[in-house]
């Protein structure tokens, strides 16, 4: 049977110009290509558990305007199970992109119907309660985000939070988490310090939740678990042409193995190893094509990657 991932999150279309550099406050550019992607960090994370081999439901909402069929419709061919989107009426969530030739980015999210994604009905909660794996992020309002990960708590399912974008946390959420995803900014706002060390970054997190993932882009990731465990493995070496969806490819896929994985995780440190593995996997087969939706990858060429980075390795 197929892992069972159920995200909560956000949907948007994202309109997407490469320029030769990311401009300064007050400065026009030319950009150079433009394109529009269907993206949002909760519809991305929730197409790329998809690709990557788990049975994928999706809760989020669209607004009544083109954006939004194009919103579903990916979705959908994706695999993805959209009995949870609701449509409300107005505009759909919108992120502006500027990409540079260095596969940097900034982007600028204009939540539009994400917003009116309020609380959880009786259908939501029973997939909550059905899936091996509950993914959240921080585009929707925190209080569905809290409501969600209460049912997934009462029902056993395990709680993966990519807090992005970065805020501090209440306690409410902190203690129903069970697995926090998170770069090094994102790290550093949750936990309240300017450091930018990577240890000292896991340590002040695992104050708050039991187990840390670390995300360190071209570096690939780092873990630690409130049991002693402590893991962190390198990144594919890729030309990147596009890193947008980069991290959400991570942490779906992350979601996902996790999910296979089960328990194991907490016993195996193989186990951990692994996963953040086949995640890294995953984060540079993306950053490898441009767009957001469009370059999150398939489990085959997950797999490639993963075995022709890290086959042989301890």
């Amino acid at each position: 049977m197929s892992a069972r991932v159920v995200v909560v999150g956000s949907a948007n279309l994202d309109l997407v110009v490469t320029t030769p550099q990311l401009p300064r406050p007050g400065e026009t550019m030319l950009g150079e290509d433009f394109r529009t992607v269907p993206g949002g960090k909760g519809a991305n994370q929730a197409v790329a558990a998809a690709r990557a081999g788990a049975d994928c439901a999706f809760i989020g909402a669209v607004g009544t305007d083109e954006f939004g069929q194009h919103l579903r419709d990916n979705l959908v061919a994706a695999g993805v199970d959209v009995h949870g989107l609701r449509t409300v009426a107005g505009a759909s969530g919108v992120a502006l992109i500027a990409v540079d030739r260095a596969a940097e980015n900034f982007i600028v999210v204009a939540p539009g119907a994400n917003a009116a994604l309020i609380g959880l009905d009786a259908a939501d909660r029973a997939a909550v309660g059905a899936a091996d794996v509950l993914l959240l992020q921080l585009e929707v309002p925190l209080p569905t985000v809290v409501a969600a990960a209460d049912v997934a708590r009462a029902e056993g399912t395990t709680v993966v939070l990519n807090a992005a974008p970065a805020a501090p946390l209440p306690a409410e959420l902190l203690e129903l988490v069970d697995v926090l995803v998170v770069n090094e900014h994102e790290a550093a706002v949750v936990a309240g310090t300017h450091s930018d060390e990577a240890a000292v970054l896991l340590d002040a997190l695992l104050k708050l939740v039991p187990r840390v993932v670390l995300t360190l882009g071209a570096r690939g990731a780092a873990y630690a678990d409130r049991r002693g465990q402590r893991r962190e493995v390198r990144a594919p070496a890729i030309d990147a042409v596009d890193t947008t969806a980069a991290g959400d490819a991570f942490t779906g896929a992350l979601a996902v193995r996790w999910a296979e994985c089960g328990g194991a995780l907490d016993a195996d440190a193989d186990a951990v190893t692994d996963a953040l593995r086949w995640a890294c996997a995953a984060g540079a087969a993306c950053a490898q094509r441009p767009g957001a939706s469009t370059a999150l990858p398939e489990r085959a060429a997950i797999e490639a990657l993963y075995a022709a980075t890290y086959r042989g390795t301890p």
